[in-house]
This record gives structure tokens, C-alpha cells and sequence, in this order.
């Protein structure tokens, strides 16, 4: 093998099978098959490159073979031939962990997958994690620098002096506590130092937003003072608007499900029978629905949490996916499906997830319509029509964060949000994260762009995790939490928690109306077990 390609793989840790080696060594540019290897390696998120994974993602190998130059692509081509692979694109393959734009066979309709970036492309360190805070600083400072109640006096913290004026400051919240006389005290930092802000309890409207802030928000402030110490006017939060809404030409609906927990004792299969038979049905919003997203938990797990294996019918993970694979074919082929986990699907915990994998889950890649997406994952539905390009933007996160919001946030937890969850993902938008604070989920860091930051403002952010269906207006972003297609457990059941399963909501993209469907089949539903 060429010395560079040899350095590139001590370097960054790979083992490849010898039929990569011989692939590779049949480039005569050593720079090219360099990249070429770098490209899969970051692509797949795999360090062990086999012949068996460029197969798998043999649109991807494909695009990067059709970019060499003439006979550098000949000599490749003929090398994947006698190596015994295909490049001629199958209709069924599934490509994951790039933005990319998938046309739709109906004329006039396509979308565009935006993965988050799941892979580590080397062993974590302390300092990936202060590199992971630096990007997500950068990116929400930008947003918040849009805000004109922010631009008059706008400095860093190192250009404050000791002399008394008026200033602006981006910062993130480091700490946070009460005096003796009840006033708020807040340490802020940003790239260049820190500095303490103080929050006067008279103050009430104020003095409520400051306690809202959570560790690790980053927020804007409005102050008079110091280098010893600010006093806070006002505070700003990134914050969502979405001022005009996008409504397509066509009479399409999209619908959503979450926590189908296939495999679990309390599974509502029934009900789920009963939404299955009429989404196959010639009722008329059943006929229009064009895309499906089903966001997480769609499988019970196993060993997700002591003593599982006795609440689980389906003992396996091969054979919870098996099921949820033969729910899943019963779709019209019309609809397409956009799927992403959840903590109790075959990934990793730690976010943002990385799609369903194949070994657990075979037959999720034999489902034409179906595309399994990370956790989480902006979807662009996109409409064409005479020239004109509509954009219609979803955000599918399960939302394990929801619990941090509510037990953090005071106004949250005195008003019982488990009941309505749709107040905490409010937070999620003001925030303009998916979940701020460090340590409230597990999570990769990524030193280069934070994957929870919601850089784009989504039409509909939808979540799953709580399993009740819920539904809010926030600065014209229309939030759904998933309902659920289980019983009540008994961790429910020990915690207060009451689901409210079988409910389908559908939001048609001309009218913007709103529908919601209950297949629940009631005597399933308050089954004692």
C-alpha cells in the first residue's frame, strides 16, 4: 500500500479488509484514493472499512467515483467489477449521515434530509468538550447578534472598563445564586473573560426571566455598570419567529407517530391495526397523507432498565424490529416515512443518534418509502411549481430533554408539564437548543458545529418521549408532541404518569389545518395486567 495512505490510516485509527487495500492500491493518484477514504470513513462513521459497507452505501461510493477523472475512473470501475461490486445504483438502497436531496417520484415534489453529525472522528478528550461549547457559543451569538435591542453598545466582556456606562453582552450562564437579600446573582462568560450580573428581586418581570435561565444558556443582556459588577436591564434568549408561513399548492397532509414500542406487554396492537387499516382506507384525509414521520422509541428495547424482561412479549431486538418492519410494509407505498430513534431504540444513548442500524433492524432496509433518519434530523419538504420554490421545514427530535426542562424550570414544574409537554419544547425554541444544559443528557461532543443547536427555525418541531399528545403555537412554529401506542407501564404508573395513546395528528400543508385521529381500542387501552 502507497506510504501515504498507510500514514492516513495510523493516523486516524482504521482497519481495512484486503479488499479495500487492493481497491486502493488500484488508484494510481495516491492523493485520490486518500480522499476517496476519507470521504467513506467520514460518511459511514465506521474506523473498520470493509467491502460490505461500501456496498451498503453504494450510492455514496458511487458519487465519488463518477468525480475522478477518465481513466482514473475506468481503471476504479473496473476494480469494484472484479471485486464483485455493482455500481450501477439499486432503487432500494438507503443512504445515511449526509445532507442530501432526495427527489420524490410525483412531479413537482421533493425534500431535502439534514443529518446531524453523529460520528466522533477520533477518541473524545476533555477539550472536545471545550471546543464543543466554544461552536455552540459562535453559532447562538450569531443569532442573538441579529436582535436589534442587542446592537447599540454590543461589546465583549474583556472591553468592559471600570468606569460606569451602558453596554450589551452575549454570554453563557456559568452560575447562578441567591443573596441574602433575595436578589439574583448571575456569573456570565464568553470567549474573552466573565462577569458577574446582578438581578434586583423587585424587579419581578425581570426578576422572573433571570430565574428561568438555565446553567449553559446563552443569552443576551442589556446592563448598566462595571467591570465589578453589571446590573441587569433586560435579558434576550436567541428565541424562534416564523413571520410568514409556507403553504403549498397541493392538498397534501403529513402525520406523525412516536413510541410505538413494538415488543413491549403493553404494546397496543390492536390499535395500531386499527390506524393501519385506515391509513389503507379511501377516507379522504387518509388518501392525502404524503409523508409520514414516526419519531422514536419505535421498538421496546432490551435491558433499557431493570427487570425489562419481564414486562417485554418480544424478547429480542431482531425480533421487536421484525414487527415493527411488518407494521411499517402495510403503509401505502404512497406515503413516505421518515424515521429517527429514540433512547429505547438499537443506538447508542448519547446524542445526536445515528440511524437504526441494519443488524438489528434488517428488515427496516427492505421498506421502499421508508428512510431512517438521525436523532435529530431537519426535513425540507419542498414544493416546485411554475418557478417557484416553497420550503416547508419539520424538526424531528424524540426529546429526551423534555424531562431536564420541566424539573429545572420552576414555571414548568409547578404547572405539571408532563401533562403538557408542549409548554417545555417552548424552551427548546426560546433557547434555540434542543438541550442546553451539560449533564441533563447524554450527548458527543462535536468541536465544530453543536448538531442541537436549532440553527433554522422549523414550521412544526415534533417530539415524541412523554407520550401524550400535545400541541402549542410558539412565535408561529407549531409544536406536536408524539402520543404513544402503549398502556400505561408500571414506571408510569409508579411516577403519576398518564399516557394518552392512539391519538394521530395531521396538518395539511395548503389549509394548515390541523386534524387529530384516536384509533385507541378502549378495552386494550385499560387492560389490568
Amino acid at each position: 500500500m502507497k506510504e501515504e495512505i498507510l500514514r492516513l490510516v495510523r493516523e486516524r485509527g482504521l482497519l481495512l479488509e484486503k479488499g479495500v487495500i487492493d481497491l486502493l492500491d488500484s488508484f494510481s493518484d495516491s492523493g485520490a484514493a486518500r480522499d476517496f477514504l476519507i470521504e467513506i470513513e467520514k460518511f459511514s462513521g465506521e474506523k473498520m472499512i470493509t467491502l460490505g459497507l461500501l456496498n451498503k452505501n453504494i450510492q455514496f461510493v458511487s458519487s465519488i467515483v463518477r468525480k475522478l477523472d477518465g481513466q482514473e475512473k475506468s481503471i476504479i470501475e473496473n476494480t469494484f467489477i472484479r471485486l464483485g461490486i455493482s455500481l450501477e445504483v439499486r432503487r432500494e438502497t438507503k443512504i445515511v449521515g449526509e445532507n442530501e436531496i432526495r427527489p420524490r417520484t410525483k412531479e413537482g415534489s421533493e425534500y431535502r434530509i439534514f443529518y446531524a453529525d453523529t460520528k466522533p472522528d477520533k477518541k473524545l478528550e476533555v477539550k472536545d468538550f471545550t471546543y464543543h461549547f466554544r461552536a455552540r457559543y459562535q453559532s447562538l451569538q450569531r443569532i442573538l447578534m441579529q436582535r436589534p435591542e442587542l446592537q447599540n453598545n454590543l461589546m465583549s466582556i474583556n472591553k468592559i472598563s471600570s468606569d460606569r456606562q451602558s453596554l450589551s453582552i452575549i454570554g453563557i450562564v456559568s452560575e447562578k445564586r441567591i443573596t441574602k437579600n433575595k436578589n439574583l446573582i448571575i456569573k456570565f462568560e464568553d470567549l474573552t473573560g466573565d462577569i458577574v450580573g446582578l438581578v434586583k428581586v423587585d424587579k419581578e418581570e425581570l426578576f422572573t426571566k433571570a430565574n428561568e435561565m438555565q446553567l449553559d444558556d446563552i443569552v443576551g443582556i442589556k446592563a448598566s455598570g462595571n467591570r465589578d459588577m453589571l446590573f441587569i436591564h433586560d435579558i434576550f434568549f436567541p428565541d424562534a419567529f416564523i413571520l410568514e408561513k409556507t403553504r403549498f399548492d397541493e392538498d397534501a397532509y403529513i402525520g406523525f407517530i412516536s413510541d410505538i414500542h413494538c415488543g413491549s406487554d403493553r404494546h397496543l396492537g390492536r390499535s395500531f391495526e386499527r390506524f393501519l387499516e385506515w391509513m389503507n382506507s379511501d377516507e379522504e384525509t387518509a388518501k392525502k397523507i404524503k409523508y409520514l414521520f414516526i419519531v422514536g422509541d419505535n421498538v421496546d428495547g432490551v435491558g433499557i432498565f431493570p427487570g425489562q424482561e419481564d414486562v417485554l412479549k418480544l424478547k429480542s431486538m431482531k425480533e421487536q424490529y421484525a414487527l415493527l418492519a411488518s407494521y411499517l410494509k402495510r403503509i401505502p407505498k404512497s406515503v413516505t416515512m421518515f424515521m429517527c430513534p429514540g433512547q429505547h431504540d438499537a443506538v447508542r444513548v448519547a446524542e445526536p443518534q445515528p440511524i437504526i442500524g441494519k443488524y438489528y433492524a434488517e428488515g427496516l432496509y427492505d421498506i421502499e418509502n421508508l428512510t431512517l433518519v438521525t436523532n435529530p434530523t431537519l426535513i425540507k419538504l419542498i414544493e416546485k411549481k411554475n418557478g417557484i420554490e416553497k420550503e416547508f421545514r419539520v424538526l424531528m427530535y424524540h426529546g429526551a430533554s423534555i424531562h431536564s426542562f420541566i424539573n429545572e424550570i420552576k414555571e414548568l414544574r409547578d404547572m405539571k408539564a408532563h401533562r403538557c409537554p408542549a409548554k417545555a419544547v417552548r424552551h427548546m425554541l426560546k433557547r434555540r437548543h434542543l438541550a442546553p444544559v451539560h449533564g441533563e443528557v447524554v450527548y458527543i461532543p462535536n468541536a465544530d458545529k453543536d448538531p442541537l443547536v436549532i440553527e433554522e427555525v422549523p414550521h412544526i418541531l415534533c417530539t415524541g418521549e412523554v407520550h401524550r399528545l400535545d400541541i402549542e403555537n410558539y412565535n408561529g412554529v407549531l409544536i406536536l408532541t408524539g402520543s404513544c401506542w402503549q398502556a400505561q407501564t408500571p414506571f408510569e404508573e409508579k411516577v403519576g404518569n398518564i399516557p394518552d395513546p392512539a391519538k394521530f395528528p395531521v396538518f395539511n400543508l395548503k389549509t394548515g389545518e390541523l386534524k387529530i385521529f384516536d384509533f385507541g381500542v378502549e378495552e386494550e387501552i385499560k387492560k389490568v395486567y
